[in-house]
């Protein structure tokens, strides 16, 4: 009797430890399926967490962004078809030059060095009126954004009523075409210390923010639709004056050229106007490797900044032209 009970207590015991162990598994099977829940829960969760970050990304992408893009902001006082030229001298002038330039344009700066004075003096006797119209060839043809952002700076100077001194110490300062330095507005910024007055709080906010870069982009779009050759492209009253390189444009013709059309051809030279010795030949045709054309060097006097003279009216060898 005793044995039957002993046997019947182990069996107990048995089912009773299998009831256990089976109760655990469950147990454990619950548990396993509520991480395994968690874990793929957890990874969801995590994968969208990835795609909001990468929208967030995404929609972030050119925020801030200096390209040539967005509304165009006019530069104040622009003038010409669709707003697209700067100009300086008197609305009065007879004479109009109209002048498609670069800010890293080698050929660019030689024309500014060598007709400077001339201009200047051109304009303060009310004889000549100036429209400038900027290109970002350059950025082009050896890549970078120092045309663009140059002339967004100078559109800048523009809007403080700063244009023609700051357009000069651009020029007078320009890095040599291979060192994109005005891509850098630190640099844009320094010259415009050379400025009285120009570096404001709204000069800085205007060339940080690229204010006028499509302006700039729709202006070099003007110049590609006018198929002009390279600059500068230099016009008087709309023709050609600097692209006939048999009988080539020095300061001297183009000032009696426009006293001419002024009826004041015998006026007196005045003191400090640009030599007559020098030429400048016109802006050349692409090359067959559609690099841009090299330049003879020209010496600028107080190079430092400013609206300086030129050192003697030095040949134009090549312009710049678009691949």
């Amino acid at each position: 009797m005793s044995e039957k009970n002993d046997g019947a207590n182990r069996d107990v015991t048995k089912r009773s430890a299998r009831e256990r162990l089976q109760a655990e598994r469950e147990q454990q099977r619950k548990k396993d399926k509520r991480r395994r829940a968690l874990l793929v829960g957890g990874a969801v969760v995590g994968v969208l967490g990835l795609a909001a970050v990468v929208g967030v990304i995404a929609a972030n992408t050119g925020k801030g962004d200096k390209s040539a893009k967005g509304p165009v902001a006019v530069p104040s006082g622009a003038t010409g078809k669709d707003a697209l030229a700067i100009q300086t001298g008197k609305d009065s002038a007879k004479s109009t030059l109209t002048v498609w330039e670069d800010f890293r344009c080698p050929a660019c700066k030689a024309f500014e060095d060598n007709y400077r004075d001339t201009l200047h003096d051109l304009e303060n006797r009310g004889l000549l009126k100036i429209e400038f119209h900027l290109v970002t060839l350059i950025d082009g043809n050896m890549r970078g954004t120092g045309s663009l952002n140059a002339a967004n700076a100078a559109a800048c100077a523009q809007d403080a009523g700063k244009f023609p001194a700051y357009h000069d110490v651009l020029f007078v300062n320009q890095p040599v075409e291979t060192d994109d330095a005005y891509a850098k507005n630190a640099k844009l910024l320094e010259l415009a210390g050379k400025v009285d007055g120009l570096d404001t709080p709204a000069f800085r906010s205007c060339v940080e923010d690229g204010t006028h870069n499509s302006w700039v982009a729709k202006s070099h779009e003007a110049f590609r639709a006018g198929k002009f050759k390279g600059t500068p492209t230099v016009l008087l009253d709309g023709k050609d004056i600097f692209g006939d390189q048999a009988t080539p444009l020095t300061p001297q013709k183009l000032k009696e050229k426009v006293e001419a059309n002024a009826g004041a051809a015998g006026a007196p030279k005045p003191s400090g106007s640009a030599s007559a010795s020098g030429s400048a030949s016109p802006s050349a045709s692409a090359s067959a490797s559609g690099k841009p054309g090299s330049v003879a060097k020209t010496g600028v006097s107080g190079a430092s900044g400013g609206s300086p003279g030129s050192s003697g009216a030095k040949t134009v060898t090549k312009g710049t032209t678009e691949d």
